[in-house]
C-alpha cells in the first residue's frame, strides 16, 4: 500500500499556510458528533470554559474532544488523539480472543517504525510496547499512552485554548447567551 508520509517537514509547513484558512469555528461544525446547530445550542458557555480546566476535562467532553480533533487536523497531528483514544477503547477489551489481534491493529497502525499513522514516542518507549506485543494484556499500551497524553497535554493543548477554533466556539456560545 502506498503511503504518503504526511511528516515530511517541507511538506507540513506549506500545508501549514493553507490550514488556517480551515482553523475556523465552521470547521468544528463539520466534525461534531450530531447536528452542529443542535450541539452548540446544547453547548454552554460554562462546558466550554471548562475545557480550559484541564486537558481531561477537554478529553472527557464529547464536543471538546471533537473541537480537540478538529484543531489537530489543521496541525496535521490527529494521529496523537486517534492513538489515545484507541488505547482507551482496548482497555476495555473483555474478549481474550480479541486482545492479540486489536492490540497488533494498533501497534501496526500508530506505533511500528513506518506506521501510516505513527505517533511521536521516543525509541526505548515504541522497544518496550514491541516487546509488550509478545504478550499483548490490557496494560501494553499504558506507557506509550501516557507519553503521548502529556505530549498533547504540553504541546497542542496549550495552543488549541489559543487557536481561533476554541476562540469563536467560546464566543458562539457567548453571543447566544446576550
Amino acid at each position: 500500500s502506498l503511503h504518503i508520509d504526511h511528516r515530511n517537514r517541507g511538506m507540513r509547513t506549506r500545508l501549514g499556510c493553507l490550514s488556517h484558512k480551515s482553523d475556523s469555528y465552521n470547521d468544528f461544525t463539520a466534525i461534531l458528533p450530531d447536528k452542529p446547530n443542535r450541539a452548540l445550542k446544547r453547548l454552554s458557555t460554562e462546558e466550554a470554559t471548562r475545557w480550559a480546566d484541564s486537558f481531561d476535562v477537554l478529553l472527557s467532553h464529547k464536543y471538546g474532544l471533537a473541537a480537540f480533533r478538529a484543531f489537530l487536523k489543521t496541525e496535521f497531528s490527529e494521529e496523537n488523539l486517534e492513538f489515545w483514544l484507541a488505547c482507551e477503547d482496548f482497555k476495555k477489551t473483555r474478549s481474550t480472543a480479541k486482545l492479540a489481534a486489536k492490540a497488533q491493529r494498533i501497534f501496526e497502525e500508530f506505533i511500528d517504525v513506518q506506521a501510516p499513522r505513527e505517533v511521536n514516542i521516543d525509541f526505548q518507549t515504541r522497544e518496550l510496547t514491541r516487546r509488550n506485543m509478545q504478550e499483548p494484556s490490557l496494560s501494553c499500551f499504558d506507557q506509550a499512552q501516557g507519553k503521548v497524553h502529556s505530549l498533547m497535554e504540553k504541546d497542542s493543548y496549550p495552543r488549541f485554548l489559543r487557536s481561533k477554533i476554541y476562540t469563536d466556539l467560546l464566543s458562539q456560545t457567548q453571543r447566544r447567551l446576550s
